[in-house]
């Protein structure tokens, strides 16, 4: 039966996720949890001498009373609880640990995942996710099979959301910021996407600014409208007509937009195009860049566009490219001043504030940025493509029958790595996290397997468009040639 329990229970990237009333469900919580605070009470309590552990939970099915549910075993560990008043965001959670000094906390969420899916992130005192020798560490306590008995009683609550957006509110002059927006004629429209970051820039300026910020999806929503809580183009529909319908030859709109848990960023400019980090990280290195005099690294992941390498040295910064996961970018947050790490798929972390990726902090940069420059987003970034570009990105995910394909497909990969693809000279291969073959600056092709999941992520950045298509078409006749 234990054996059973297990082969449900795989931490990816970050946490552990599965199907709510299958693979998730209150046994299998029960036992990361009580594993977790045990492992957090092994590495961590020395440092920090604490034993609270802090429970946050997103705005998904059932998400409130699994964290209710796991008080009493935090308890029964030893430890004291503190759950969240309310709905909240994972960097509100992260915050709150590392300002707090909580032992960690335990977040439930399944962040983007889609709507029937529930997980657990585990957040260290340092305000980030755990790494993966942590997570290894649980596992190897679930297959000791330990249990523990439950202790009922009073528990403190603690209203994270406020905690976390009083400090942003503190570190940004948001009548400064309205008033510039206002002057510029632009709207901005936030799509929270029915997730935990529903109304928090609305409460960070306030109600005398409705007419500069409005919010779109912010209502609860246990299926998400249908789509799943991430941000990337082909769910944005709603938003798109809304920036349309309030965009006139006077005003300007720009679209900003959160996935479930509030950890993730992407942008829709005034010009109507979709933003992801491989955008708007070049824009806070750009923008963060010319009012500090630091010279601190940046990192960015694998999968992040040259584009972020440009700039960065162009400031005389050192750049660091790691495997996909913001655990490796807050692992060195942690041990060494980092100025930004960020990766593709969203999230961004700032050196200054905590070493965790945070959309709503990011949201405020961004929006500090415009109005201090006074300059459109789509101006900056059109420069930017000008001063460190021309670059086209594009991601295509193909999912597999079974692990069992997927593995055959690496091993063909690995073992038939070609000098060219099409007529571009490959001129280099990383491993650092897939197999990625550069062919130029601004020109490779990554191939990267879930650890987790039957399923290849096909990355491309070329400079130019009619290059992005062809290699991209090449990719994929490639991994059917593997499958056929």
């Amino acid at each position: 039966m234990l054996s059973d329990t297990l082969d449900h229970i795989k931490f990816g990237t970050d946490g552990w996720r599965g199907i709510i009333g299958f693979d998730f469900n209150l046994s299998n919580l029960s036992r990361v949890v009580v594993a977790a605070c045990q492992e957090l009470h092994y590495q961590y309590y020395k440092e920090v001498n604490s034993k609270k552990i802090l429970i946050g939970y997103d705005r998904r099915f059932m998400a409130s009373e699994f964290a209710k549910q796991i008080v009493p075993f935090v308890r029964g560990c030893g430890f004291d609880p503190i759950l969240s008043n309310s709905f909240v965001t994972t960097p509100s959670c992260s915050f709150y640990a590392k300002e707090m000094s909580c032992l960690g906390a335990l977040v439930i969420t399944a962040s983007h995942n889609p709507y029937n899916w529930l997980g657990l992130k585990i957040k260290s005192f340092n305000g980030c996710s755990v790494d993966e020798s942590f997570t290894s560490e649980i596992e190897k306590r679930l297959m000791l099979g330990n249990s523990i008995r439950k202790i009922h009683g009073n528990h403190q609550m603690a209203d994270i959301k406020t905690f976390h957006l009083d400090k942003i509110k503190s570190l940004f002059d948001i009548e400064f910021i309205a008033n510039k927006l206002q002057k510029m004629k632009i709207r901005i429209f936030v799509d929270s996407m029915h997730g935990s970051a529903a109304k928090c820039i609305a409460e960070i300026f306030g109600s005398n600014y409705s007419e500069v910020v409005s919010e779109i999806r912010k209502d609860a929503d246990p299926f998400f409208g249908g789509k799943p809580p991430e941000p990337l183009l082909h769910y944005l529909d709603d938003l798109n007509e809304t920036l349309i319908k309030n965009s006139t030859n006077e005003v300007k709109t720009l679209g900003i937009i959160f996935d479930g848990d509030g950890d993730r960023i992407a942008a829709i400019d005034e010009k109507g195009r979709y933003c992801s980090t491989q955008d708007l990280i070049p824009y806070f290195i750009s923008y963060l860049g010319e009012i500090n005099d630091n010279s601190y690294p940046v990192l960015k992941t694998v999968s992040g566009s040259d584009i972020i390498k440009n700039i960065s040295e162009s400031q005389n910064r050192d750049v660091f490219e790691l495997p996909v996961g913001f655990k490796y970018i807050s692992e060195k947050m942690i041990k060494e001043n980092i100025f930004i790490g960020g990766e593709e798929s969203g999230g961004v972390g700032f050196g200054d504030f905590m070493p965790e990726r945070d959309a709503l902090y990011a949201a405020m940069i961004l929006l500090n940025g415009i109005a201090a420059k006074s300059q459109y987003l789509c101006e900056t970034l059109d420069q930017i493509q000008r001063d460190f570009g021309p670059s086209v990105y594009k991601r295509i995910d193909i999912k597999f029958l079974n692990q069992s394909e997927k593995n055959y497909v690496k091993e063909f990969i690995t073992d038939n790595i070609p000098e060219k693809i099409c007529k571009h000279k490959i001129i280099k291969i990383s491993k650092i996290d897939g197999i990625k073959l550069r062919i130029n600056k601004n020109f490779w092709l990554l191939f990267r397997f879930s650890g987790t999941e039957p399923l290849l992520r096909l990355y491309c950045e070329a400079p130019k468009e009619s290059f992005l298509n062809e290699v991209l078409e090449w990719g994929q006749k490639f991994i059917n040639l593997a499958r056929n």
